[in-house]
């Protein structure tokens, strides 16, 4: 019954990359914060948000997880991995029970990209209403529909990439930033709290210290097992941004602009 949690054939190398890869399922999140401002009482409501979603979800893929080895403990059989759910719902019931497994998978898989789609066309016009991003595009705001349109757009064009490149590659793309993300995260809170706050007694050094340290650590760790074509892209975009940095700052000279969550606009997501 351990077997799905722990296997000495297994080399500890595969595990590694794909937990690298699988950190795409854990993407998002956090993308409940980008509503903050259509958000009733937001430094409450927004941080049990982010947590019951993490401890929902995560709860629910590993339970998933589980079963399906358990039913199915031979990876290596699937036809197809990247459709080795369908396999699994044919082997557990046949083709009556594939067909609604898959009509929920496609129901999902709908519902999943709308937020998403809509949670970063939203971000995309937090940044260029407050001048991150150039206003004139990321910051319009459709005159009927009061929804920011290019950035719909914008996203639904870099979304068509997909009919392009495979599964592992998408994921490993996006988790490059992810984790980027994710270890510097960690490691603001050590500059945020232990040396700005000075909040170094006790059990502050252990929440604002160890832990963040250990996290950082980890998701770079995570970060070198990506795919190497991923790693190029990331680091391409990387110096993209950097550039756009480069040029909003005038070379470092000035503070770049700072995204505000004050502000409530009239906007319909």
């Amino acid at each position: 019954m351990s077997s799905p949690f722990f296997n000495g054939e297994v080399p500890f190398s595969l595990v590694l990359a794909g937990a690298s890869i699988l950190c795409l399922s854990f993407l998002g999140f956090d993308s409940v914060t980008t509503f903050a401002e259509e958000t009733i009482n937001p430094k409450k409501t927004i941080p049990k948000a982010i947590f019951l979603v993490a401890l929902i979800g995560g709860t629910t893929f590993i339970l998933v997880s589980y079963v399906c080895h358990l039913v199915f403990p031979n990876y290596q059989a699937f036809q197809d991995p990247d459709s080795a759910a369908l396999e699994i719902a044919l082997y557990i019931g046949g083709n009556l029970f594939q067909s609604i497994f898959l009509a929920g998978y496609i129901t999902g898989a709908i519902a999943s990209g709308l937020s998403s789609h809509a949670s970063v066309s939203r971000l995309l016009y937090g940044m260029g209403r407050d001048g991150v991003l150039p206003k004139k595009i990321f910051g319009y705001i459709h005159p009927k529909f009061r929804t920011p349109a290019l950035n719909v757009l914008i996203v639904s064009a870099f979304t068509l990439s997909a009919l392009f490149i495979d599964l592992v590659m998408a994921s490993s793309l996006i988790n490059f930033g992810a984790l980027v993300a994710f270890t510097f995260v960690n490691l603001s809170v050590v500059a945020h709290y232990f040396i700005k706050g000075k909040q170094r007694k006790g059990i502050d050094i252990v929440k604002y210290l160890i832990l963040p340290i250990i996290g950082a650590c980890f998701t770079l760790w995570l970060w070198t097992s990506l795919d190497t074509k991923a790693l190029l892209l990331g680091f391409g975009w990387f110096v993209i941004g950097f550039i756009i940095l480069l040029y909003i700052t005038k070379f470092f000279t000035t503070r770049p602009p700072e995204l505000s969550v004050d502000q409530i606009d009239d906007v319909t997501m």
